[in-house]
């Protein structure tokens, strides 16, 4: 068992409080915290009423505010009389502006959850407006933003929605969902809002003592390129999306990371260590270079089984006909690392386009692997380069599937569930006492 203990740490967390965060108890990590609750206009916002009542429940601060659409779907005496405050509205409210209000309940703010988020109200936190309180509270705060989406499956999937939540994104929004399922105008699909008490799960994540602090985790991701000259080159369609967005949810839960990245078009989350590599074999030196100080290897790379015997160094001309190609393995890096003695805990991934489970179990088997992750690539959701994807992670006495959801938010969900695995597994750490 590692013990890589922090100097001067003096925070901890008990085994018992270790698994139920892990099973997505809240425990009192919201007691006392204050939450800005922005609602917009959809038809989830009665769901809202539920998730008021469960963050005073767990005692946080909450103050609604709500924008004109959205006294549409719920009166603001519901949520008074939840959260024991007087509903904000309007910018222009005498009674609140003469001091300078919403410049006050901006820095009062520690989070600000926009839950139900409409496509109008992204549309206009993405084009920088202050037009309502809302709006304004969000541009004036400098507390992080969490978006819980909400509306129909055609608005989610469309280009201009998902360029609204790729530029949030980029400035620091964090997107709750959306879930897949039944709609209220009776599609059935991905753009519904989360469950409320999934919310305030997700809510507590972004308060929750950093529970993989002081543990060095390396992952791979995206893709690799195997030259067959200096123009041309085997690869496949991984966009390494997985494997970043599970690099961003570790070091939110305090983990140092290092990643190994094929060739991708992302920039790497903030304090991750990044080791660019184009081919496999390049991969696999860098992966054993660095992995006998590591806690966790997760393997999200799609990497290529083969590459050309031979590397032509200069390019090789259209001839007519045939073209035979000599393939040779490239080394099985997922397997070199789940055999090494006294090495980290591994999970790994498996890409198929049928019979998912049943490959994956068979690749926990054979490559010794403590955990693996499945998904189906090939399909009309989920899988390489797109923002959604699905996920079955089998481990060897069980497995918990993960349904279509944004990868960030899968990648949240992913952690929670191998957290206490890792912990029973003795290879990641010892359940800290508090000092």
């Amino acid at each position: 068992m590692r013990n890589r203990r922090l100097a001067g740490e003096n925070y901890s967390l008990s085994c018992m409080e270790f698994h139920a965060c892990s099973r997505g108890i809240t425990l009192s990590i919201l007691d006392g915290k204050r939450i800005l609750l922005g609602i917009s206009g959809s038809i989830a916002a009665y769901k809202t009423a539920e998730l008021a009542r469960l963050l005073i429940g767990q005692g946080a601060e909450v103050q609604a505010v709500m924008t004109d659409a959205a006294r549409r779907f719920i009166t603001p005496m519901t949520l008074q009389a939840l959260t024991g405050r007087t509903v904000r509205a309007e910018l222009f409210d005498a009674a609140h502006e003469a001091a300078m209000g919403h410049i006050e309940l901006a820095r009062w703010a520690q989070r600000i959850l926009i839950a139900p988020a409409s496509a109008g109200f992204m549309a206009r936190l993405a084009g920088g407006y202050a037009n309502d309180l809302l709006t304004t509270l969000c541009l004036a705060s400098p507390a992080p933003r969490l978006l819980a989406p909400a509306m129909n499956q055609g608005m989610w999937a469309d280009a201009s929605v998902r360029d609204n939540v790729t530029l949030l994104r980029q400035r620091g929004a964090t997107f709750l969902g959306p879930d897949e399922g039944g709609q209220a105008c009776g599609d059935n699909g991905l753009g519904r809002m989360l469950a409320p008490e999934r919310i305030v799960d997700l809510l507590a994540v972004s308060f929750q003592p950093e529970s993989w602090r002081g543990r060095r985790v390396m992952l791979t991701a995206g893709p690799t390129r195997e030259a067959i000259d200096p123009v041309r080159y085997l690869s496949n369609h991984s966009s390494g999306k997985m494997g970043y967005a599970i690099a961003s949810a570790l070091r939110e839960r305090g983990a140092e990371v290092v990643m190994v990245s094929g060739p991708v078009a992302l920039s790497p989350p903030e304090g991750v260590r990044l080791i660019r590599v184009e081919s496999a074999e390049q991969m696999y030196n860098a992966v054993i270079q660095g992995i006998h100080d590591c806690d966790v290897f997760i393997a999200t790379a799609a990497v290529a089984d083969y590459r050309p015997v031979k590397i032509h160094k200069k390019k090789t001309k259209k001839q007519g006909g045939e073209f035979t190609l000599r393939l040779t393995p490239n080394p099985d890096i997922l397997r070199s690392v789940a055999t090494l003695k006294n090495g980290p805990f591994t999970l790994g991934f498996a890409a198929e386009t049928h019979d998912v489970t049943e490959y994956a179990r068979a690749k926990l088997k054979d490559k010794q692997l403590d955990a693996i992750a499945a998904n189906l690539v090939g399909g009309d959701q989920g899988g390489f380069a797109r923002d959604e994807n699905a996920l079955t992670v089998i481990w060897p006495t069980g497995e918990q599937h993960l349904g279509m959801r944004d990868k960030r938010e899968l990648a949240y969900r992913l952690l929670d569930v191998i957290e206490p695995l890792i912990l029973e597994s003795g290879k990641f750490m010892e359940c800290r006492v508090k000092t």
